[in-house]
């Protein structure tokens, strides 16, 4: 309880703090950071409660499925091709970027490979045991620095340069907030709601928890966000003008993610990798500059914003992605949906022809060390 308690005291200045400063995604990312600066520096261990954790990922899954309509989902049919060729050209340069890393740092072209695409940090760790010369520790260093990367310069680039300084989390909360100007007033407007149509309410939390533990027994990613949305979108598309979370939700639900996502980085695991910490960070950002201009291209194709475009090809999380989009009035839907289909193209994908293209390597790297041995024994 005191762990807890004192989680709650660390990560609320850090989201206080942030929120003064304006940064984007304020009650996220200043949690996130506080987590690490405060068992970095005091090594302190804080806690955090799974199922908070989900109930966060349940809500902001919903209310970014409210976002789907049938005109999105027409307009996500129309670019599942350019869905297709963002994310192939995406892990093609990353895969570029991680050759280069591997030539400079002397690690193995396959940690690199794994640890430059992007994709869970958990699932390429996964994927690292299963595949030969590949480093789990190496892996699980460049996608942290990269998911750090990315969660960092994607929003407040998207927020004071694409978004032309608007505040993140004011936009978000004002957007959020249902009727109410301020946060305890949202939050009164919704329990009125709720109170008119109390059937429809326990339907509705019916739904959002079923499709949460459906989706985890399916082996979806982010079963407690993917769920939620699902059922958010259906809603809305049915025309059943389903209930809009209060400001205070959705900020409570930030404030939890950020928290776990802050304990899951490990800065005392990235003491022994001085060496490939610059090449980590420079192909975090050389990605991100290279969606930036792909997104550009879009542009040209498809009637998008920029910010929405941005969002959609950022090789983030559909989390973090869809939070920032929610924030700044990007096209959530659209958004959710790139970021939906790079997931699923590198988690049922990638991983086969990672394995495939490394094995071949291996062989053919058998077949020379043959060949030399053979050509030495002839010389001889």
């Amino acid at each position: 309880m005191n762990r807890m308690l004192e989680t709650i005291l660390v990560t609320f200045a850090g989201g206080l703090l942030f929120t003064i400063i304006r940064m984007p995604l304020s009650w996220m990312l200043g949690p996130l950071t506080a987590v690490i600066l405060w068992t970095a520096i005091t090594r302190r261990k804080l806690t955090w409660n799974g199922g908070l954790r989900n109930a966060g990922l349940a809500l902001l899954g919903y209310s970014m499925g409210l976002a789907f309509t049938m005109e999105s989902a027409k307009q996500i049919s129309s670019q599942l091709p350019s869905m297709f060729v963002a994310t192939l050209l995406t892990i093609v340069f990353s895969l570029i970027v991680a050759y280069i890393t591997a030539r400079q740092t002397g690690i193995s072209l396959a940690s690199s490979a794994i640890g430059s695409i992007p994709g869970g940090l958990s699932q390429m760790v996964v994927l690292s045991e299963e595949i030969q010369d590949a480093d789990g520790g190496v892996v699980a260093f460049m996608q942290t620095i990269r998911l750090l990367s990315v969660i960092f310069i994607v929003p407040f680039l998207t927020v004071h340069g694409l978004a032309n300084g608007a505040s993140a989390s004011t936009a978000a909360l004002g957007r959020q907030g249902g009727s109410g100007d301020t946060l305890l007033g949202s939050l009164g407007a919704w329990l009125s709601q709720m109170g008119e149509r109390p059937f429809f309410f326990c339907l509705v939390v019916a739904l959002i928890v079923g499709s949460a533990w459906l989706a985890g027994k399916l082996h979806f990613p982010t079963p407690q966000f993917l769920g939620p949305i699902i059922v958010g979108a259906l809603l809305t598309i049915g025309g059943l003008e389903p209930f809009h979370l209060p400001s205070l939700l959705v900020l409570l639900s930030q404030w939890s993610l950020g928290i776990y996502m802050g304990l899951g980085i490990k800065l005392s695991s990235l003491s022994n990798w001085r060496k490939l910490l610059p090449y980590s960070i420079a192909g975090g950002v050389a990605v991100v500059g290279f969606c930036l201009a792909l997104s550009y291209s879009f542009t040209l194709i498809h009637p998008v914003s920029f910010m929405t475009s941005f969002l959609s090809t950022s090789p983030g999380g559909m989390t973090e992605m869809g939070v920032t989009a929610t924030a700044v009035g990007a096209d959530v839907s659209l958004v959710v949906a790139y970021q939906m289909f790079r997931i699923l193209f590198i988690l049922f994908i990638v991983p086969y022809a990672l394995r495939w293209g490394f094995q071949r390597l291996n062989a053919r790297r058998k077949e020379t060390d043959v060949l030399i041995r053979e050509r030495k024994r002839a010389s001889k």
